[in-house]
Order: structure tokens, then sequence, then C-alpha cells
């Protein structure tokens, strides 16, 4: 069975910094273009970074390009996703998700046909 579980989630002050995880079961993560993707009370979900399979391309959304850095770890089949500089606007339920093949932008939601459960971030004093 194929499962991607996040961790990492959290209360954290604005300004602080988190890191999510995302670990894969029955699959090999290196195969797979990896997107992280976030949901705010009350808007969609929106694509906040990614990183391609095979060129490993990463992409950011406006909103996070300079604050949030995605990678993998091979050894550990996880992709993580660094996140500096919180605001309370970054407040969300982050979910990881894959795609083995797919066309376009990787931050679209389109392609990914695997998703994890999510986990909440809150940026808050």
């Amino acid at each position: 069975q194929l499962q991607l579980v996040e961790s990492g989630g959290g209360l954290v002050q604005p300004g602080g910094s988190l890191r999510l995880s995302c670990a894969a079961s029955g699959f090999t993560l290196d195969y797979y273009t990896i997107g992280w993707f976030r949901q705010a009370p009350g808007k969609e979900r929106e694509g906040v970074s990614c990183i391609s399979r095979f060129t490993d391309r990463t992409d950011y959304a406006d909103s996070v390009k300079g604050r949030f850095t995605i990678s993998r770890d091979n050894a550990k089949n996880t992709v993580s996703l660094q996140m500096n500089g919180l605001s309370p606007e970054d407040t969300a339920v982050y979910y990881c998700a894959a795609y083995r093949y797919g066309m376009g932008s990787c931050l679209g939601q389109s392609a990914y046909n695997y998703w994890g459960q999510g986990t909440q971030v809150t940026v808050s004093s």
C-alpha cells in the first residue's frame, strides 16, 4: 500500500521556523515529483513548493520564495520543507503529495495521485 505521512507541524511564533517531513511507504520518493500544498481555513488548497523527479528542479509559490526550501533525502525516503520567517498567513494544514507522470507546473494539483493526511502549522504569538 502506497502511503505518504507528514510530520513536523506545530505551533510557532511569528518569525520562527519549522521543518516538515514527508515520508513514504510502499514506494521510492526519488521516482516521483513531490509537492507541498496547504489549506487555510475558508480558503482553497494551494501549491507551496515542489521538487521534480529526475532533475530535482524546485518551484515555489511567490508567497514563500526566499523563506521555504524543499529538499530530498533519498537515504531516508523523505522530502522536507524547511520553513523560515513564518507569519500568521502561513497558518494552514500542510499536505505532501506525489505523482510519477504528469506535465505542466508541479505546483498544480491535478497531476498528484498520492496524498498524505496533512499536518497542522499554526503561527501565532
